[in-house]
């Protein structure tokens, strides 16, 4: 090789000129910051939708219901298809005591979670709500000092400390603009708290799991579990009339809480996760709050503040920190 030619090789990578290939790590990560920010955004159109089915007369029990139930078959395909793989020898083989803590993971990631949040939403603002779930960064890191041995150190605390200002500040705001209804913002912001921390335990013990499982299988797994958590939950406290009585709207809003809010970001979220690690994806999902937010207010117009904006930059910092230790 000429010193021509090498010259021109280094004009043309000191220039910035596009290789033709990356290599597959870049791929892998690229992809996953992609999978990260649309599952992001999917969800937070949650507390938006949800809020319009609150409008329509759902409650926290029949949405959930409705929303699960929608997407059971999508997850009940979807494991079947990565079993039959599983039998031509193309896919992992499991135990059966990891689908059994796949369920029992699903009960506080997508049941538990999921209905505490609800019941909160039916009670505060939705800006309000996704800060305080947003929260759970901070208890991930407060639960695997306490029992898993990790270590506190002070950003962790500078972390939790922040994050709980920041919602602190939020709380006393919107407490004080609805006097009338304070126990019920009271309520809500408990109820979401309780929300974020058995997301938290979700979060602390599913990336072992997916990792030896697959994001696919763990995630599939998790949802029909709690499909069959909620099913026992509404008819023990409902009946079936009620189910089939509610109004079209209701169902459209579940269906698509189904798929747009909770089947396709469930399973961006949990690859993202496998391909940047649970730190980068938590980066990543903090523009969460602030589209939840945005869309709150354009959309539901609700009413803010620099109380909710100070309040959410707040929060915003502490999960910062706790995401980069």
């Amino acid at each position: 090789m000429d010193s021509t030619t090498t010259t021109g090789q280094s004009v043309r990578a000191e220039s910035g000129e596009k290789q033709p290939f990356r290599s597959a790590q870049e791929q892998r990560f690229l992809s996953g910051v992609v999978l990260a920010i649309a599952g992001t955004f999917l969800f937070a159109l949650k507390s938006i939708l949800i809020k319009f089915a609150f409008a329509k007369g759902a409650d926290a029990t029949l949405l959930l219901m409705l929303r699960l139930s929608f997407s059971m078959p999508f997850y009940c395909g979807m494991l079947l298809f990565l079993r039959l793989r599983a039998s031509s020898g193309k896919s992992r083989t499991l135990t059966p005591k990891q689908i059994m803590t796949s369920i029992g993971l699903g009960f506080f990631g997508y049941y538990l979670a999921s209905f505490l949040d609800m019941a909160g939403l039916e009670r505060i603002s939705a800006q309000l709500e996704r800060l305080t779930l947003f929260t759970y960064p901070a208890m991930v890191a407060l639960l695997a000092w306490l029992f898993l041995g990790e270590q506190m150190s002070r950003r962790i605390v500078t972390s939790i400390l922040l994050t709980y200002l920041g919602i602190a500040i939020m709380y006393s705001h919107e407490r004080d603009a609805e006097a009338v209804s304070g126990n019920r913002t009271t309520e809500g912001v408990l109820l979401v708290l309780g929300s974020a921390l058995s997301y938290s335990i979700y979060v602390l013990f599913a990336k072992p799991l997916m990792q030896r499982m697959g994001s696919r299988e763990f995630t599939s797994f998790a949802m029909i579990g709690s499909a069959g958590f909620i099913a026992c939950h509404f008819f023990a406290t409902r009946s079936f009339a009620s189910l089939a009585s509610a109004p079209p709207a209701v169902y459209l809003y579940g269906l698509t809480l189904a798929f747009v809010c909770t089947v396709i970001p469930s399973f961006f979220v949990s690859e993202a996760i496998v391909r940047l690690g649970a730190a980068r994806t938590t980066i990543i999902g903090s523009v969460g709050p602030v589209v939840t937010m945005m869309l709150a207010i354009v959309v539901l117009g609700e009413p803010t503040s620099w109380y909710h904006i100070v309040g959410m930059v707040i929060v915003l910092i502490g999960v910062s920190f706790v995401a980069r230790k």
